[in-house]
């Protein structure tokens, strides 16, 4: 399949690239990064030797009709304004933030502007309901990242907590705010040190997963959600913490996320007190979790790690793909992470 990653200098769309590279079915036609219009790929990506000699277009130069995939990787708002070049017939995996809400008060007052509309969420391990539905679709809404890890990670004990009762601190990779350049991130000020951000309930993706959350649960979800910037480029660790409505053991609680996850290829649920870190899973699409119940305070603890990069933007844009264009799931990414 003719394809095109937009927006392919930034961190998400190297990401894209490099895991393309290898897929079985989606060939890489189309490279546009605006900003870096005629400069080579490898000048900003130079791991990527596999694209030696391509060039990044302008998005303006783009025949969007001779292609049947696209992976848009742009800023939050320019997906939508780019949308009617696309024809019908085009598959789109967007991995930006404009489809992914479905109340136009709720972008207002997150991203600004005027709303999109809202497509299909792209996070097939929510339900077998949302897999179902992302298959019959065309267009995508790829989810955040801090939303992937945290929606995965409480989903299975919905029925058994107070959903309108749920803390999140998640610590992320300096990646995760992209590739263009802020004092605040430049490694004099990142490295050694931690910080939290976007503090007191502020963050873009709390209502993309108080969206998902009350959808699945089918009832009301808030989330008290504190980000905090890590020394490290890529991943995110989300603990997760909410009150308990029945009785619940540590071993009752790890035997439920098991059972939800076992038929789930990217999520590992892993063995009884092993704990996720974020390392295990660079590079890949996967996700790791552990749970413990904190009896003291009848609270359910969860703790998630991610890839950012990879379930979180890149690796989860490609599955969505995989299911829209009727391949399996896994094409092009049955990789383990990386690790120390």
């Amino acid at each position: 399949m003719r394809t095109a990653v937009i927006g392919a200098s930034g961190y998400a769309g190297g990401e894209l690239l490099r895991l393309l590279a290898t897929h079985p079915l989606f060939q890489v036609t189309v490279v546009s990064a605006h900003s870096n219009a005629g400069e080579q790929v490898t000048t900003i990506h130079p791991q990527l030797q596999s694209y030696a000699g391509r060039i990044f277009a302008s998005t303006d130069s783009i025949d969007f009709s001779s292609l049947d995939l696209v992976f848009l990787a742009l800023p939050h708002g320019e997906s939508a304004a780019l949308i009617a070049n696309i024809p019908a017939h085009v598959k789109i995996v967007d991995l930006g933030a404009d489809f992914r809400l479905e109340n136009p008060a709720q972008w207002e007052k997150y991203y600004g502007g005027k709303h999109a509309g809202a497509w299909v969420y792209g996070l097939p391990e929510l339900s077998p309901g949302q897999r179902e539905a992302i298959k019959k679709e065309s267009k995508v809404a790829n989810p955040g990242c801090y939303a992937t890890s945290i929606s995965v990670g409480i989903t299975p004990a919905l029925h058994l907590i107070e959903s309108t009762d749920i803390v999140v601190v998640a610590a992320s990779g300096t990646t995760g705010a992209g590739r263009s350049a802020k004092i605040n991130l430049i490694g004099s000020e990142v490295m050694g040190s931690l910080t939290s951000y976007k503090f007191g309930g502020v963050h873009q993706h709390t209502p993309e997963i108080e969206q998902a959350l009350s959808a699945v649960g089918k009832k009301p979800a808030k989330i008290s959600f504190t980000p905090v910037l890590a020394p490290m480029p890529r991943g995110i660790l989300s603990t997760i913490t909410a009150k308990l409505i029945q009785p619940l053991t540590t071993q009752q609680a790890h035997d439920l996320f098991s059972e939800h996850y076992s038929e789930e290829f990217f999520v590992d649920v892993l063995p009884f007190r092993q704990m996720p870190k974020t390392s295990a899973v660079t590079g890949s699409n996967k996700v790791q979790l552990q749970v413990a119940v904190d009896e003291n305070t009848n609270r359910l603890i969860v703790s998630v790690a991610i890839d950012n990069l990879g379930k979180g933007a890149a690796g989860q844009a490609i599955q969505n793909a995989n299911l829209i264009c009727g391949i399996a799931e896994i094409s092009g990414l049955a990789l383990d992470g990386i690790g120390a």
